[in-house]
């Protein structure tokens, strides 16, 4: 028992440490300091004791701490800053608005010294762009939607205070919505060891009833007519007394058989290799000054057999940076440079173009193609209205401190480019209003009258705005993915609409986003009249999201093509040759992504996810469960027909209804294929009569993209994967819309970038880099993996052998619980003889060094089949023990026998047996060591030949009377007095 309770001591203190640590991390949140207004005097209070119908006040770079909805803030028109990169996983400032209840600041004061209004609204949910409700104040109705609602996770920017209503706390808050369960990870080996030491108990009960069997028939034969010279005790009454005693006295002698010092020895195995990675001077970014962390020390050898790798895009693989890049106006394409032949060139920055003449322009834009420049001085008027449309189209907010220092504050990288794109053509967005925008026009100051916004969402894939120009014409612009805008623009714009197509396809080839602009010019009282459906269709309770579509269908149609905007996402370093090194090693990479399928997709293309020379490229947007299903089984037949015949092994199976879980085995397709498909239709897929589809399908594609994806969709997918392969999964992010991604894989890396803490505070892993992905999983977790197989294999083996001797010797001693080894003997071997060697060469051992781990990512492989230790390896483990316990027990005995037969030596002397099974033992199980290390360190030499050599000194300190006998000649220098 002494064993048992230090193991699980040591193994409860682990734990406690770790719990205790979260415990301080959760204190430290749950006491930050809050000020509440109580009775119209501000009072600070813990972030725990906040309430639902708490006013509160936030400070500029405060975390929000509730899902509140916004009543005033310092910045005029009561607009607030936030920073949502820990929230939606996108590095973007955000603005939102107060509700109109009065625009008075002290008026704003008085309502929230002596707020008395109700809030109605829709029940706690994880949609973080939806939100609606009413706000019921002095008779009045207020329309609440998303706009109006600082979301937990949040960062308060650029605004000195604001004051909010608290809607949802705790797990009611969205964020808590979507960060998915908390599980105790554990690996495959983890499991794999808790059954084998239960096959291992069984095993040792049974050898140990052996064994009480045949001490109950020796002494029933032999023992009861010998008492006089060996008498039982008093409380042996039968021989079946004895043998029960019996049967405990092997139990506690073969205990070593389970290895309760397993556990021990393998935590201490994955803290060394946990500090590798954290050591790991190559795995660190010098430009953020970030190491590489592993936050947990129970994985490490999981790193070695991943299988699907599911990555976030954004700030993941890109670097979350837009640069403007090309644009098409009025059928003309501009951003490329030409030779005088008419050959496209590359220039150098000192050839850039020179904005010097735009005293506002930002100096750190760069373009290369001068036309553009002389078409926006030659007043070229679809130019003109081009660039018009994007310094309008888009609610970005601008900050000037210093005069002509302009700074913006996009919800969107895109958004930030194209303005910025706009205002260096000498279109100049300067501020905004509630009620108006002001831009500076080719150096003239233009006001327009802001009358609506029509916000962007995944299913509009657009924004527009209608605003009234100084000559009082009203104008609708608008902006969006290219297969919506078609779709919506006047018949006479079809040929510039195939020129455009013909740039924009260009464009998404380079792996450029894209976006098309268009106008409309409306009539004032078609205008009034459409203002009037809009107004209702806000203040609706039912069905608001369906009515407001409807009204903004009404108003954005029969648009004229303005052009196409080509914005740059820039890959992180390395992220290409990552990819195919991974596909080397036979990892999939699945993406999933909250972005639009057009921009995943031209990622996919640019960082090697899908290959030009690819057969086909699957597109599954059905909006029902048959459109779904008839997709994917098109793209199965073509990857693999026989999959969808009634024969197909896999449908047999299935035929018979297996209850959960079960596994599907892997399927290869007959080509290379990809896999794109929206979060709408995924939504329909993992229902349950569609799940195994998808799976089966995606599961055949070298790569496969999800777009327009929520986080739960995210996790939901991992979860799939899980529940019918028996696959290492391994989930990468950097947002915390990843959160419950991370949480759900077996594996969670977080990327430590720009947007926020909350990924890298719930994952196992973390990096700045995904290109470190490579060496995490090739170098480090291919190392950690081959170790802990190895030190497995050898620790069970060694256990084995030296417990399965006393088995043997039992039919020699009457199987009277004699032990072989001496006591001195039995406590060193495993604490030190073989712990030591055995931890030396899983701590320091490497098959290949990391260089050629890295040209060489097929040796990964072996990893993902589990093929170093498994049940058939243990097997091995168990015959290679008793062959050699058979082996190190009849072979001294056998001698002995020999020599007493021969010389009439007496072999009775057990000091003498037991040292020559003792040092034979220690002989065999060093050796084994060194034979199965492959990188000699001086550790391992210390740690291998030094408990060899520990051995013999103790030996000889013990048994130097023996040996004086054995060896008088020898031992009459070392040990005079010993000599007569």
């Amino acid at each position: 028992m002494t064993p048992l309770m230090v193991v699980l001591s040591i193994t409860a203190v682990k734990d406690a440490i770790d719990d205790l640590k979260r415990h301080q991390s959760d204190d430290r949140v749950n006491n930050l300091p809050v000020l509440l207004l109580v009775n119209g005097k501000m009072k600070e209070d813990k972030w725990m004791n906040v309430q639902v119908g708490d006013i509160i006040k936030l400070e500029n770079n405060q975390p929000v701490v509730a899902d509140i909805l916004l009543l005033s803030s310092s910045e005029p028109y009561s607009l607030t800053y936030i920073e949502t990169a820990d929230l939606d996983g996108e590095t973007n400032l955000k603005v939102k608005q107060a509700i109109s209840v009065t625009s008075d600041m002290e008026d704003r004061l008085e309502l929230l010294s002596a707020f008395n209004g109700e809030v109605r609204c829709e029940a706690p949910n994880n949609k973080l762009d939806r939100f609606s409700g009413i706000l019921t104040y002095k008779g009045k109705n207020y329309f609440l939607d998303h706009d109006k609602l600082l979301l937990r996770g949040c960062i308060i920017r650029n605004t000195d205070w604001c004051y909010g209503l608290v809607i949802y706390t705790g797990p009611d808050t969205k964020l808590m919505q979507n960060s998915g369960k908390s599980t105790v990870k554990r690996t495959q080996i983890d499991h794999l060891m808790n059954v084998l030491v239960l096959w291992i108990f069984l095993g040792l009960g049974i050898i140990c009833f052996v064994l009480a069997v045949g001490h109950g028939i020796w002494q029933n034969k032999k023992g009861y007519h010998f008492q006089i010279f060996l008498p039982w005790e008093k409380y042996v009454s039968s021989s079946a007394v004895s043998a029960i005693l019996i049967f405990w006295s092997y139990f506690i002698i073969l205990n070593t058989m389970v290895p309760i010092s397993l556990y021990v020895s393998v935590e201490i195995i994955r803290l060394g290799n946990s500090l590798y990675i954290n050591w790991d001077r190559k795995m660190f970014y010098a430009p953020r000054n970030t190491p590489a962390q592993a936050r947990t020390t129970t994985l490490n050898e999981e790193l070695g057999q991943v299988k699907y790798v599911f990555s976030d895009k954004t700030g993941t693989l890109t670097q979350n940076i837009m640069i403007f890049n090309k644009c098409s106006i009025n059928g003309k394409l501009y951003g490329d440079t030409y030779d005088k032949d008419g050959q496209r060139v590359t220039v150098s920055e000192k050839e850039k173009v020179d904005f010097s003449y735009n005293k506002l322009a930002d100096p750190k834009f760069s373009f290369y193609d001068k036309t553009l420049v002389e078409a926006v001085k030659k007043g070229d008027h679809w130019v003109h209205l081009f660039f018009r449309s994007l310094s309008l189209c888009h609610t970005v907010m601008s900050e000037e401190k210093v005069e002509g220092m302009l700074v913006y504050q996009a919800q969107s990288p895109d958004e930030g480019a194209l303005v910025t794109a706009a205002r260096n053509f000498g279109f100049v967005f300067r501020s905004r209003t509630s009620e108006t925008v002001i831009v500076v026009e080719m150096g003239k100051t233009r006001v327009y009258q802001l009358l609506t916004i029509l916000d962007f969402n995944n299913v509009r894939k657009r924004m527009s705005v209608i605003v009234r120009t100084p000559e009082d014409r009203i104008m609708l612009f608008c902006k969006g993915a290219d297969t919506i805008i078609c779709e919506l623009l006047h018949p006479s714009c079809s040929s510039l609409c195939d020129v455009t197509m013909e740039h924009l396809d260009d464009c998404a080839s380079e792996g450029l986003r894209t976006l098309m602009v268009a106008y409309r010019e409306l009539d004032e009282a078609f205008f009034q009249d459409w203002s009037k459906r809009h107004t209702e269709a806000c203040l609706s309770l039912e069905n608001r999201e369906s009515r407001l579509s409807s009204v903004y269908e009404e108003v954005e149609k029969d648009l004229m093509l303005l052009g196409v905007t080509a914005i740059e996402d820039k890959l992180q370093d390395g992220v290409p040759e990552t990819i195919i090194i991974l596909k080397k090693a036979k990892i999939r990479l699945w993406v999933l992504t909250g972005d639009k399928q057009e921009t995943a997709v031209n990622i996919a293309y640019s960082c090697n996810l899908f290959e030009d020379e690819m057969d086909e490229v699957f597109v599954v947007e059905g909006r029902d469960d048959e459109t779904i299903r008839k997709e994917l089984r098109t793209a199965r037949n073509k990857m693999k027909p026989e999959s969808l015949l009634d024969s197909d092994p896999i449908n047999i199976y299935l035929t018979t209804k297996p209850e959960l879980p079960f596994e599907i085995p892997e399927e290869v397709a007959n080509g290379n294929y990809g896999l794109i498909i929206d979060g709408y239709s995924l939504a329909y897929a993992l229902e349950g009569n569609l799940e195994l589809e998808l799976l089966r399908t995606a599961c055949m594609c070298k790569g496969v993209i999800c777009c327009r994806m929520t986080p739960l969709q995210k996790a939901q997918v991992v979860e799939l994967m899980k529940r019918y392969k028996k696959v290492v999964t391994l989930a990468v992010g950097d947002g915390a819309n990843d959160v419950s991604m991370i949480k759900a894989a077996h594996i969670g890396v977080g990327i430590s970038g720009q947007e926020g803490l909350q990924a890298m505070l719930n994952s196992d892993f973390t990096f700045s880099q995904f290109q470190y992905l490579q060496r995490l999983l090739l170098v480090h977790g291919r190392w950690s993996y081959n170790r802990m197989c190895k030190f497995l294999s050898y620790f069970f083996y060694k256990n084995f052998t030296f417990t399965l001797v006393h088995f043997w010797y039992a039919f020699f001693n009457g199987f009277s619980a004699q032990t072989v080894y001496e006591t001195w003997f039995i406590t060193c071997y495993n604490l030190v003889y073989t712990s030591l060697p055995v931890l030396g060469m899983s701590l320091f051992d490497q098959d290949v060094n990391e260089t050629w781990s890295l040209l060489f990512p097929e040796l990964y492989e072996p990893g993902q089949h589990n093929l170093y230790f498994n049940k058939k390896e243990f097997v091995k483990c168990l015959m290679h023990g008793i062959y050699s316990s058979f082996v190190l027990f009849f072979v001294p005995m056998g001698t002995l026998y020999n020599a007493e037969r021969n010389d009439g030596k007496d072999i009775s002397d057990y000091q003498s047996f037991s040292l020559v099974v003792q040092t034979s033992l220690i002989w065999v199980v060093t050796i084994q060591i060194a034979l199965k290390t492959t990188y000699w360190t001086m550790i391992s030499h210390v740690v291998i030949w030094g408990s060899l050599g520990f051995y013999f000194c103790m030996s000889f300190l013990l048994y130097s009377d023996g040996l004086c006998l054995a060896f008088p000649d020898v031992f009459q220098f070392l040990a005079p007095e010993k000599k007569e």
